[in-house]
């Protein structure tokens, strides 16, 4: 008997131990999966505010600049699905550690490169190793915390770090750009990589994929990538050829021929890259759509302050970096604290309209900026809105997406909902941007100033951008349902199971 309760308390000792380190060990994981995406995501934008030296530096022609931007951009969209279904075949833990080490191999060859291929390529390959990174990164924080209000506080860790990775991307940009030079943007990516890859590899848990048998649909991921490259091509290119020239239409139908192509494989492939019953859900395909049309918009906004700030108003890298600072700092106390009380208590849908509506306040009070502006004045008025909005917005989306997918479809929701991040990203930088070229070459040949011309084209694109966003506040009230608060279900189960009772 003696032995027996010996041992009897030292297991209860155990399974405590055991329990308490659950919550510890999906937090520590939480911490990896978002270090990782912080990194890939901050990358996507770090590179804007060295641009001018860049261009400087490499001479890289206007029209050519905005590819070193949408060069990483164009294989995150087009491979996030394929990567997202390798997770599945593979084990996510692999994929993710796999996307890592990519994607800081690409960083060291970025940082050395010394004319504009090199570079080019090398953004290329690092928008691949992003795209391995990122695509199950949502689903594994899902997966990690079942109960919904710790969910809710899980997405908006990660949500923070979706959206204010990108403008903390333009202050780091700024320091290291004029501290150093443009290559420590991408030098400083190594030893964080080695970093986190040493990290994920310990703290998160392995999986056992479906195994690789069942298949990875790669010419699905080679036709929505062919697409999605051909389409952006086709836009940035509208600078030199215009809108309704021959080789816009040509390039544009081609994308839509190869998209089109894309949706019948899905259709009828056995093991389909993106599964279209996924679209049957209102509240992931509407969440899809409108996060597209608010992406577009917003990162427009980053690219074009950026320029706005240094090319009209002067600003320094450091000074266009800080200038900044107000969006993520909203951001992050709306993602990291009231947005997920306020999805809790009242719903998603309840939460991203006004979010939405503030987004596009914010791009229309720049969309009057004037060529001899201030900052104080005409600047950051604009990005409070920007940053609340945002911060209220992006959490819900998340939200609104993974709550209308079923548990099998929970990663193909996950790489869906940064494609469509992606997506929305490269094609709303790469039509505005030309259209904001576009009018300011126009104004140069009728003989306006350069800064009274600059500014009028990034007014017009500032303007397409609160348009775009607009649609998506529509399309919101329409189109989605709020799904149902979590703490209201919870109140309302507890009021029947105590009716029962009684």
């Amino acid at each position: 008997m003696a032995p027996v309760t010996s041992r009897a308390p030292l297991e209860v000792v155990a399974v405590r131990r055991t329990e308490a380190s659950v919550p510890i060990s999906r937090w520590r994981a939480l911490a990896v999966l978002c270090a990782g995406q912080l990194m890939v995501i901050l990358d996507g934008t770090v590179v804007n505010v060295a641009l001018p030296a860049v261009q400087r530096d490499l001479g890289f022609s206007p029209s050519g600049l905005a590819w070193v931007v949408n060069i990483y951009l164009v294989p995150f969209g087009g491979l996030l699905l394929l990567s997202g279904r390798l997770g599945d075949l593979v084990g996510r833990k692999r994929v993710f550690v796999a996307g890592l080490a990519l994607f800081t191999a690409a960083s060291l060859l970025c940082g050395v490169s010394q004319d504009p291929a090199t570079l080019l390529a090398s953004r290329f390959v690092q928008g691949i190793g992003g795209a391995v990174t990122s695509a199950g990164t949502l689903g594994m924080v899902v997966t990690l915390f079942p109960e919904a209000k710790e969910r809710a506080g899980a997405i908006g860790v990660y949500s923070f770090v979706q959206s204010a990775g990108g403008s903390l991307g333009l202050l780091a940009g700024g320091v290291l750009t004029q501290a150093l030079g443009w290559h420590w943007i991408f030098f400083i990516n190594v030893p964080i990589g080695i970093a986190a890859v040493l990290a994920a590899a310990r703290v998160l848990a392995p999986e056992r994929g479906t195994g690789l048998g069942r298949g990875a649909d790669g010419a699905g991921a080679l036709l929505v990538t062919s697409a999605l490259m051909l389409g952006v091509y086709a836009i940035v290119g509208t600078a030199g050829h215009g809108w309704a020239s021959a080789h816009t239409l040509g390039f544009g139908g081609a994308a839509l021929a190869l998209l089109a192509a894309f949706v019948v494989r899905q259709a009828r492939a056995a093991d389909p890259l993106l599964p279209l019953r996924v679209f049957r859900s209102r509240a992931v395909s509407g969440a899809m759509g409108i996060q597209a049309l608010m992406v577009a918009g917003m990162f427009s906004f980053q690219f074009l302050c950026v320029l706005y700030l240094q090319k009209v108003l002067g600003f320094d890298e450091i000074r266009t970096g800080l200038g900044i600072v107000p969006v993520s700092v909203s951001i992050g106390v709306l993602s990291l604290g009231p947005a997920p009380a306020m999805i809790a208590r009242f719903g998603p849908r309840t939460v991203l309209l006004p979010g939405l509506a503030l987004i596009a306040a914010g791009l229309a009070v720049l969309g009057r900026v004037p060529a001899d502006g201030s900052y104080a004045a005409d600047v950051l008025p604009a990005l409070l809105p920007l940053g609340i909005g945002f911060g209220l917005a992006m959490p819900s989306l998340a939200t609104l997406a993974m709550s209308g997918a079923t548990p099998e479809d929970s990663g193909i929701a996950s790489g869906m909902f940064n494609t469509m991040q992606q997506i929305g990203s490269a094609f709303g930088l790469a039509a505005l941007s030309t259209l904001a070229a576009s009018h300011t070459d126009t104004l140069l040949g009728e003989g306006a100033s350069t800064a009274r011309a600059l500014t009028s084209g990034y007014r017009l694109a500032f303007q397409a951008g609160a348009g775009l966003v607009a649609v998506a506040l529509i399309l919101a009230a329409v189109v989605l349902r709020n799904a149902a608060a979590p703490r209201a279900v919870e109140e309302r189960g507890a009021a029947t199971e105590a009716g029962a009772k009684a």
